[in-house]
């Protein structure tokens, strides 16, 4: 991954993060890491945990960023949030998982939040 695109990703994930938190959002955790792969934000709203993953783009020109959540995404966040929770000793409760495309065009950031992907 190039600087660019590592910087771009960080930049979208800190909009999304401000975004959730205006909304109400407890952030829990950021980019969390297993042999897997990455969970990139962990957060609560209300007493639901939320497992967000974000998508940033400078156009559209490969479709929305939301299409990057394919179902093989999809399953792959599950599986790792049940790591996240395993690890993290949360007892069962009230999950959720959304996804958030960031688009970044000429010095503007648009915010598309859809809740409960799965």
């Amino acid at each position: 991954m190039s600087d660019a695109n590592r910087w771009l990703g960080k930049y979208g994930e800190d909009r999304a993060c401000e975004y959730l938190v205006g909304q109400g959002y407890q952030i829990l955790e950021r980019n969390w890491r297993c042999t897997e792969g990455e969970l990139d934000i962990i957060g609560t709203q209300a007493s639901t945990l939320v497992f967000v993953e974000v998508k940033t783009r400078t156009s559209l020109a490969l479709g929305s960023p939301l299409e990057a959540v394919t179902k093989h995404k999809l399953a792959k966040i599950r599986r790792l949030a049940a790591s996240w929770c395993s690890q993290r000793k949360v007892p069962n409760s009230q999950v959720r998982f959304d996804a958030i495309a960031v688009l970044v065009q000429r010095g503007r950031v648009s915010i598309e939040h859809r809740t409960q992907v799965i």
